[in-house]
Protein backbone atom coordinates (compact mmCIF):
# COMPACT_ATOMS: atom_id res chain seq x y z
CA UNK A 1 0.00 0.00 0.00
CA UNK A 2 1.35 3.46 -0.94
CA UNK A 3 0.47 6.77 0.78
CA UNK A 4 -2.82 8.19 -0.20
CA UNK A 5 -2.55 11.16 -2.99
CA UNK A 6 -4.60 14.45 -1.10
CA UNK A 7 -3.88 14.33 2.29
CA UNK A 8 -5.39 17.24 4.07
CA UNK A 9 -3.46 19.56 5.86
CA UNK A 10 -2.82 18.89 9.76
CA UNK A 11 -3.17 22.13 12.35
CA UNK A 12 0.05 23.72 13.47
CA UNK A 13 1.74 22.68 16.55
CA UNK A 14 2.92 25.32 18.92
CA UNK A 15 6.57 26.31 20.19
CA UNK A 16 7.44 25.10 23.69
CA UNK A 17 6.42 27.62 26.43
CA UNK A 18 9.00 27.84 29.24
CA UNK A 19 11.27 25.11 29.98
CA UNK A 20 9.65 21.95 30.97
CA UNK A 21 10.81 19.29 29.44
CA UNK A 22 9.36 16.14 27.87
CA UNK A 23 9.01 13.27 30.06
CA UNK A 24 10.21 10.62 27.69
CA UNK A 25 12.01 7.75 28.75
CA UNK A 26 14.90 6.62 26.73
CA UNK A 27 15.16 2.83 27.03
CA UNK A 28 12.00 3.09 25.17
CA UNK A 29 10.39 -0.79 25.53
CA UNK A 30 13.21 -2.07 26.77
CA UNK A 31 11.84 -3.42 29.93
CA UNK A 32 15.19 -4.98 30.83
CA UNK A 33 17.14 -2.27 30.15
CA UNK A 34 15.00 0.76 32.30
CA UNK A 35 15.25 -1.72 35.33
CA UNK A 36 19.53 -1.86 34.80
CA UNK A 37 19.36 1.52 34.43
CA UNK A 38 16.86 2.41 37.85
CA UNK A 39 19.45 -0.34 39.40
CA UNK A 40 22.45 1.92 38.25
CA UNK A 41 21.04 5.45 39.34
CA UNK A 42 21.00 3.23 43.05
CA UNK A 43 24.24 2.10 42.51
CA UNK A 44 23.74 -1.32 41.80
CA UNK A 45 26.04 -1.87 38.81
CA UNK A 46 25.60 -5.68 39.19
CA UNK A 47 22.82 -5.48 37.37
CA UNK A 48 24.24 -3.82 34.22
CA UNK A 49 27.04 -6.00 34.37
CA UNK A 50 24.19 -8.75 34.21
CA UNK A 51 22.12 -6.92 31.41
CA UNK A 52 25.09 -6.32 29.16
CA UNK A 53 26.56 -9.66 29.48
CA UNK A 54 22.86 -10.97 28.22
CA UNK A 55 23.45 -8.22 25.20
CA UNK A 56 26.73 -10.15 23.51
CA UNK A 57 27.48 -8.93 20.36
CA UNK A 58 24.29 -7.49 18.96
CA UNK A 59 26.19 -4.11 18.43
CA UNK A 60 22.80 -2.51 18.00
CA UNK A 61 21.31 -3.32 20.78
CA UNK A 62 25.06 -2.89 23.14
CA UNK A 63 25.11 0.46 21.79
CA UNK A 64 21.56 1.42 22.31
CA UNK A 65 21.64 -0.03 25.78
CA UNK A 66 24.68 1.57 27.25
CA UNK A 67 24.21 5.32 25.85
CA UNK A 68 21.07 5.17 28.02
CA UNK A 69 22.78 3.83 30.77
CA UNK A 70 25.01 6.14 30.36
CA UNK A 71 22.31 8.93 31.02
CA UNK A 72 21.49 7.41 34.36
CA UNK A 73 21.85 9.26 37.43
CA UNK A 74 25.80 9.58 38.78
CA UNK A 75 26.59 7.01 35.96
CA UNK A 76 29.93 8.13 35.97
CA UNK A 77 31.01 7.78 39.33
CA UNK A 78 28.83 4.44 39.49
CA UNK A 79 30.90 3.40 36.33
CA UNK A 80 34.21 4.23 37.92
CA UNK A 81 33.54 1.88 40.97
CA UNK A 82 32.36 -0.82 38.81
CA UNK A 83 36.10 -0.37 36.93
CA UNK A 84 38.26 0.18 40.43
CA UNK A 85 36.17 -3.03 41.42
CA UNK A 86 36.78 -5.23 38.06
CA UNK A 87 39.45 -3.54 36.54
CA UNK A 88 39.74 -6.17 33.55
CA UNK A 89 36.19 -5.39 32.66
CA UNK A 90 35.50 -4.08 28.80
CA UNK A 91 31.75 -3.32 29.83
CA UNK A 92 32.85 -1.12 32.91
CA UNK A 93 35.14 0.57 30.96
CA UNK A 94 32.66 1.01 27.91
CA UNK A 95 29.65 1.94 30.32
CA UNK A 96 32.56 4.72 32.02
CA UNK A 97 33.61 6.29 28.59
CA UNK A 98 29.98 6.65 27.90
CA UNK A 99 29.13 8.55 30.93
CA UNK A 100 32.10 10.55 30.50
CA UNK A 101 31.47 11.70 27.19
CA UNK A 102 28.00 12.56 28.07
CA UNK A 103 29.57 14.72 31.13
CA UNK A 104 31.95 16.55 28.26
CA UNK A 105 29.30 17.12 26.07
CA UNK A 106 27.56 18.98 28.85
CA UNK A 107 30.74 20.64 30.05
CA UNK A 108 30.85 19.22 33.41
CA UNK A 109 34.27 16.88 32.40
CA UNK A 110 36.89 17.79 29.63
CA UNK A 111 36.85 16.38 26.22
CA UNK A 112 40.47 14.70 26.74
CA UNK A 113 39.21 12.15 30.08
CA UNK A 114 36.17 11.39 27.44
CA UNK A 115 38.56 10.92 24.51
CA UNK A 116 40.82 8.79 27.26
CA UNK A 117 38.34 6.86 28.49
CA UNK A 118 37.14 6.11 24.94
CA UNK A 119 40.22 5.09 23.94
CA UNK A 120 41.35 3.07 26.80
CA UNK A 121 37.53 1.01 26.37
CA UNK A 122 38.42 0.50 22.60
CA UNK A 123 42.05 -0.65 23.20
CA UNK A 124 40.00 -3.64 25.44
CA UNK A 125 37.59 -4.39 23.57
CA UNK A 126 38.75 -3.78 19.96
CA UNK A 127 35.66 -5.61 18.23
CA UNK A 128 32.96 -4.29 19.91
CA UNK A 129 31.85 -0.64 17.81
CA UNK A 130 30.36 0.77 21.32
CA UNK A 131 33.51 2.54 22.34
CA UNK A 132 34.00 4.39 19.01
CA UNK A 133 30.30 5.12 19.26
CA UNK A 134 30.88 7.33 22.55
CA UNK A 135 33.91 8.92 20.45
CA UNK A 136 31.40 9.56 17.67
CA UNK A 137 28.78 11.36 20.09
CA UNK A 138 32.11 13.32 21.69
CA UNK A 139 33.53 14.54 18.39
CA UNK A 140 29.97 15.28 17.05
CA UNK A 141 29.64 17.73 19.59
CA UNK A 142 33.17 19.02 20.75
CA UNK A 143 35.55 17.87 17.63
CA UNK A 144 36.51 18.34 14.56
CA UNK A 145 34.70 16.63 11.53
CA UNK A 146 38.26 14.54 10.48
CA UNK A 147 37.54 12.93 13.96
CA UNK A 148 33.70 12.53 13.54
CA UNK A 149 34.61 11.02 9.98
CA UNK A 150 37.69 8.82 11.49
CA UNK A 151 35.22 7.45 14.52
CA UNK A 152 32.45 7.41 12.05
CA UNK A 153 34.61 4.64 9.61
CA UNK A 154 35.50 3.00 12.73
CA UNK A 155 32.19 1.96 13.73
CA UNK A 156 31.45 0.92 10.35
CA UNK A 157 34.51 -1.06 10.18
CA UNK A 158 32.96 -3.37 13.36
CA UNK A 159 29.48 -3.14 12.25
CA UNK A 160 28.54 -2.16 8.57
CA UNK A 161 24.93 -0.71 9.07
CA UNK A 162 25.37 0.91 12.59
CA UNK A 163 22.05 2.55 13.34
CA UNK A 164 23.20 5.22 15.94
CA UNK A 165 26.09 6.07 14.01
CA UNK A 166 24.43 6.65 11.02
CA UNK A 167 21.68 9.41 12.53
CA UNK A 168 24.12 10.94 14.35
CA UNK A 169 26.39 11.32 10.66
CA UNK A 170 22.82 12.43 9.12
CA UNK A 171 22.50 14.93 11.59
CA UNK A 172 25.43 16.45 11.54
CA UNK A 173 25.91 16.70 8.24
CA UNK A 174 22.56 18.37 7.89
CA UNK A 175 24.01 21.16 9.71
CA UNK A 176 26.49 21.77 7.05
CA UNK A 177 24.97 24.73 4.43
CA UNK A 178 22.46 25.85 6.88
CA UNK A 179 20.78 27.84 4.53
CA UNK A 180 20.31 25.44 1.09
CA UNK A 181 16.78 24.46 0.98
CA UNK A 182 15.43 21.59 -0.76
CA UNK A 183 18.83 20.85 -2.64
CA UNK A 184 18.45 17.09 -3.19
CA UNK A 185 22.75 17.04 -3.83
CA UNK A 186 22.89 18.35 -0.17
CA UNK A 187 25.94 16.06 2.20
CA UNK A 188 22.85 14.75 4.11
CA UNK A 189 20.61 13.73 1.76
CA UNK A 190 23.49 12.18 -0.49
CA UNK A 191 25.02 10.45 2.63
CA UNK A 192 21.42 8.85 3.82
CA UNK A 193 20.42 7.41 0.03
CA UNK A 194 23.62 6.04 0.05
CA UNK A 195 23.21 4.08 3.17
CA UNK A 196 19.99 3.38 2.08
CA UNK A 197 20.53 1.44 -1.12
CA UNK A 198 23.54 -0.16 0.20
CA UNK A 199 21.67 -1.62 3.15
CA UNK A 200 20.48 -5.12 3.17
CA UNK A 201 16.68 -4.96 2.14
CA UNK A 202 15.43 -5.66 5.81
CA UNK A 203 17.46 -2.89 7.15
CA UNK A 204 16.17 0.25 9.09
CA UNK A 205 18.60 2.42 7.37
CA UNK A 206 15.58 2.52 4.70
CA UNK A 207 14.08 4.88 6.53
CA UNK A 208 17.40 7.35 6.86
CA UNK A 209 16.00 10.02 4.27
CA UNK A 210 12.88 10.55 5.93
CA UNK A 211 15.71 11.00 9.20
CA UNK A 212 17.85 13.26 6.70
CA UNK A 213 15.37 15.56 5.57
CA UNK A 214 13.49 15.68 9.07
CA UNK A 215 17.05 17.13 10.41
CA UNK A 216 17.13 19.17 7.43
CA UNK A 217 14.21 20.84 8.77
CA UNK A 218 15.75 21.21 12.40
CA UNK A 219 18.82 23.26 11.21
CA UNK A 220 16.24 25.31 8.88
CA UNK A 221 14.16 26.16 11.80
CA UNK A 222 17.00 26.93 13.86
CA UNK A 223 18.86 29.47 11.17
CA UNK A 224 15.06 31.05 10.56
CA UNK A 225 14.92 29.43 7.07
CA UNK A 226 12.34 27.13 8.00
CA UNK A 227 9.40 26.77 4.94
CA UNK A 228 6.10 28.49 6.64
CA UNK A 229 3.96 25.87 7.84
CA UNK A 230 5.89 22.36 8.47
CA UNK A 231 3.88 20.74 5.72
CA UNK A 232 5.67 23.08 3.34
CA UNK A 233 8.80 21.21 3.80
CA UNK A 234 7.32 17.71 3.22
CA UNK A 235 5.72 19.13 -0.03
CA UNK A 236 8.00 18.72 -2.80
CA UNK A 237 8.12 16.23 -5.23
CA UNK A 238 11.65 14.65 -3.78
CA UNK A 239 10.19 14.80 -0.17
CA UNK A 240 6.81 12.94 -1.29
CA UNK A 241 9.05 10.09 -2.92
CA UNK A 242 11.54 9.65 0.14
CA UNK A 243 8.12 9.33 2.38
CA UNK A 244 6.40 7.29 0.21
CA UNK A 245 9.47 4.92 -0.44
CA UNK A 246 9.88 4.74 3.48
CA UNK A 247 6.07 3.77 4.40
CA UNK A 248 5.99 1.04 2.10
CA UNK A 249 8.98 -0.60 3.68
CA UNK A 250 7.59 -0.39 6.90
CA UNK A 251 4.43 -2.06 5.65
CA UNK A 252 6.79 -4.61 3.76
CA UNK A 253 9.08 -5.25 6.73
CA UNK A 254 7.99 -2.99 9.76
CA UNK A 255 11.24 -2.98 11.64
CA UNK A 256 9.75 -3.39 15.08
CA UNK A 257 12.35 -5.76 16.12
CA UNK A 258 15.09 -3.86 16.09
CA UNK A 259 16.09 -2.04 19.39
CA UNK A 260 16.18 1.67 17.83
CA UNK A 261 13.17 0.85 16.18
CA UNK A 262 10.88 3.48 17.85
CA UNK A 263 13.28 6.14 16.81
CA UNK A 264 12.63 4.83 13.19
CA UNK A 265 8.48 5.61 13.91
CA UNK A 266 8.64 8.38 15.76
CA UNK A 267 10.80 10.12 12.42
CA UNK A 268 8.43 8.32 10.43
CA UNK A 269 5.35 9.56 12.23
CA UNK A 270 6.13 13.41 12.48
CA UNK A 271 6.78 13.37 9.09
CA UNK A 272 3.73 11.50 7.84
CA UNK A 273 1.46 13.33 9.80
CA UNK A 274 3.39 16.79 8.54
CA UNK A 275 2.59 15.88 5.36
CA UNK A 276 -1.52 15.43 6.03
CA UNK A 277 -1.84 11.75 6.07
CA UNK A 278 -3.46 10.59 8.86
CA UNK A 279 -4.18 7.39 7.99
CA UNK A 280 -0.99 6.46 7.91
CA UNK A 281 0.06 8.63 10.89
CA UNK A 282 -2.30 6.84 12.98
CA UNK A 283 -1.19 3.81 12.26
CA UNK A 284 2.22 4.53 13.05
CA UNK A 285 1.37 5.93 16.71
CA UNK A 286 -0.58 2.86 17.51
CA UNK A 287 3.00 0.86 16.83
CA UNK A 288 4.39 3.48 18.85
CA UNK A 289 2.34 3.51 21.40
CA UNK A 290 3.53 4.56 25.19
CA UNK A 291 7.18 5.73 23.23
CA UNK A 292 7.84 8.71 22.15
CA UNK A 293 11.53 9.87 21.38
CA UNK A 294 12.38 13.25 22.02
CA UNK A 295 13.71 13.52 18.36
CA UNK A 296 12.20 14.67 15.82
CA UNK A 297 8.76 16.20 18.31
CA UNK A 298 11.29 18.66 19.84
CA UNK A 299 12.41 20.65 16.78
CA UNK A 300 11.83 24.12 15.83
CA UNK A 301 11.84 24.72 19.98
CA UNK A 302 8.51 22.81 20.46
CA UNK A 303 7.78 20.45 23.78
CA UNK A 304 8.41 17.33 22.36
CA UNK A 305 6.15 15.33 24.52
CA UNK A 306 2.98 18.29 23.64
CA UNK A 307 3.90 18.33 20.24
CA UNK A 308 3.72 14.61 20.30
CA UNK A 309 0.33 14.25 22.34
CA UNK A 310 -0.95 17.17 19.84
CA UNK A 311 -0.08 15.04 17.01
CA UNK A 312 -1.37 11.78 17.65
CA UNK A 313 -4.44 12.51 19.55
CA UNK A 314 -5.07 15.19 16.19
CA UNK A 315 -4.07 11.74 13.73
CA UNK A 316 -5.90 9.44 15.64
CA UNK A 317 -9.20 11.42 15.53
CA UNK A 318 -8.87 12.54 11.62
CA UNK A 319 -8.60 8.94 11.30
CA UNK A 320 -11.54 7.78 12.20
CA UNK A 321 -10.76 4.02 13.22
CA UNK A 322 -8.38 1.81 14.30
CA UNK A 323 -7.95 -0.16 11.22
CA UNK A 324 -5.43 1.92 9.60
CA UNK A 325 -2.42 -0.28 8.09
CA UNK A 326 0.08 -2.22 10.11
CA UNK A 327 3.00 -3.33 8.52
CA UNK A 328 2.92 -7.13 6.92
CA UNK A 329 6.66 -7.83 7.86
CA UNK A 330 8.08 -11.17 7.76
CA UNK A 331 8.44 -12.60 10.59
Amino acid sequence: MSISPYPSPPPPLRPARGLRGPALAPALDDSPLAIAADALALGQWARVRTLLAETGEDWDLRGHRLTVLATAPDSAAWAGDWRLAEPDSGDAATLLALATVRLAVHGASSTEAAAGACAAAARMLPDDPTPWLGALILARRTGTPEARDHAFQQIRARHRDHHHAHHLMTAALAEQRPGARDDPRHPAHTFAARAAARAPADSPLALLPVVAHTERYRVLAAAGRAPRTDRDHWSTRRAHQILRDAFDWWLEWGGEDHPRGKVDLNFLAHATFHEGRMAEAAALFQRIGPHPTRAPWSYAGRDADGAFRAARDTALRRAGDTTAPGPRGRR
